[in-house]
């Protein structure tokens, strides 16, 4: 046996101890992880429940003072364009927009000339069960460093301390020209920390505001709670201390300016896609023939993580709708999360578990532009809430350089990707008569929906390629001297 595996055990169980006493749901919840996948497989609602409670309860539930003390270290002579990425988790290990962002990034960075690496935080991925984890692990070209201790400290104070330690080691050996750290804070606040050790430049991109999804996870919660306003301080620390913010669209440049950021210090660089969805769309004849859809009924789908606010709920009630007006309708729903089962249950609820609405789970990413050839519409039925408004997601992003109409919310972050009649449709959001007659419109319309799913793929080879938002990227170091 390799020595890393055993050092992996040290570590699983060093946090499970730490949460044993302290926090018996997150314990569980690696001791569940740590189960074969054959047994985890039959544990999923529970592992699911363990994973909700542990969010409310913990050492994360409450962040820790502002400031990373400053690891022992001196400055090092940087190689021009390296940039040392630090994230919260990674693929192979974590499928999810977050991940993929990452590594489209990365890869867009490689081909762009610079030297991209990515750290993951401290004792990712074993804390995810995964105890074989390696130190360093190269993902289609780009280097993964993990940081692996024989112990995690209890806490996320002393936690991030060990985390700017140890990433302390890997920026001497490394001596990258630029910290590009992605939320959430803590990210922030190591990088920060490595900043005053190495007198390096550190870069925070806001991927979303944290701290307003936080809030759509339990209708008990409001913006007077502690937990709130400490999550909002610190992401407003972490985007006013950064000597660069990048972010993902228009409406959150407007709200990280409102939170004292200087205009000029924040630049949009959105989420985007590559080749893979760029390509001619795959035949989707044999995953619909394995999917048990007829030639003559209409799919209308979306690919996403199934959380409180991506307002599928709202699709759902629309289905059934269209089915109480006749039309032959398909409802694909792909990918996971905690509203899985409440959503298998409300479509059985609604009639529609005989077939009409189909949860598949997650995929892999690669398999994506199948599932889209599959859609007459992709929908995106956002909640109005803030985090919704400020948000720009990825996935729709994908659907329309597929080629496929979209149906969204009328949010302020999707007014940025849909131009109504132009490549898609805006709807008001939690309201299913409103979209079942939006969808009956377009779906009896394929010329309307040829057009618009033109207008989309050409918008997106335009303006969102993760080559060109590399290339911003390059730009942005450049201007802090990293290039």
């Amino acid at each position: 046996m390799s020595r890393r595996v055993p050092r992996a055990v040290s570590l699983a169980a060093s946090v499970a101890w730490g949460e044993l006493r302290h926090d018996p749901a997150r314990a569980a919840l690696l001791g569940v992880r740590l189960l074969p996948e054959p047994v985890r497989r039959r544990t999923r609602p529970v592992e699911r429940w363990l994973s909700s409670r542990a969010r409310t309860t913990g050492p994360g539930a409450a962040p820790s003072a502002v400031r990373v003390s400053a690891p022992t270290g001196r400055p090092v002579c940087p190689v021009p364009g390296r940039v040392l990425h630090v994230v919260t988790n990674s693929l192979p290990f974590v499928h999810a927009g977050y991940t993929v962002r990452t590594q489209k990034l990365a890869e867009a960075q490689r081909a762009a000339g610079l030297d991209p690496h990515v750290v993951t935080r401290i004792g990712f991925p074993v804390t995810q069960g995964v105890v074989d984890a390696s130190p360093l692990q190269t993902v289609c070209g780009v280097p993964q460093h993990r940081l692996l201790p024989v112990w995690l400290p209890y806490g996320q104070g002393p936690a991030l301390a060990r985390n700017a330690e140890l990433a302390a080691r890997l920026v001497a050996r490394l001596r990258p020209a630029v910290l590009h750290a992605a939320s959430d804070h803590g990210n922030g606040r190591v990088a920060l920390a490595l900043r005053e050790t190495f007198g390096l430049p550190a870069v925070y991109e806001v991927r979303g505001f944290l701290e307003e999804t936080w809030l759509t996870q339990d209708p008990t919660r409001s913006r007077q709670d502690p937990v709130y306003r400490m999550r909002r301080e610190l992401e407003t620390h972490c985007m006013r201390e950064a000597d660069l913010v990048l972010t993902l669209g228009a409406a959150m440049k407007t709200e990280i300016v409102a939170r004292g950021v200087p205009a000029e210090r924040v630049l949009i660089v959105p989420n985007a896609v590559d080749d893979t969805f760029l390509a001619p769309q795959p035949d989707g004849a044999g995953l619909r023939a394995r999917l048990g859809i007829a030639p003559d009924e209409f799919v209308v789908g979306t690919v996403s993580s199934l959380t409180p606010h991506e307002g599928i709920g709202t699709l759902l009630r629309s289905g059934a709708e269209l089915r109480r007006r006749g039309i032959r309708l398909r409802l694909l729903i792909v990918g996971d999360g905690p509203e899985r089962v409440p959503l298998r249950r409300m479509a059985a609820r609604l009639g529609l578990d005989d077939g009409t609405a189909m949860f598949t789970g997650r995929v892999p990413h690669t398999q994506v532009p199948y599932f889209h050839a599959v859609l007459d519409v992709f929908a995106v039925p956002r909640t109005d809430e803030q985090v919704c408004h400020l948000v720009t997601p990825l996935k729709p992003v994908e659907a329309m350089a597929s080629g496929i109409p979209v149906l969204a919310s009328d949010l302020t972050a999707i007014r940025e990707l849909v131009k109504p009649e132009v490549n898609g449709q805006l709807i008001p959001p939690e309201s299913p008569r409103a979209w079942a007659d939006a969808l009956e419109t377009v779906l009896y319309s394929h010329k309307r929906r040829l057009e618009w799913g033109a207008a989309a793929r050409a918008m997106v080879t335009r303006e969102r390629t993760w080559a060109r938002v590399a290339t911003t990227t390059r730009e942005a170091y450049r201007s802090l001297g990293c290039v």
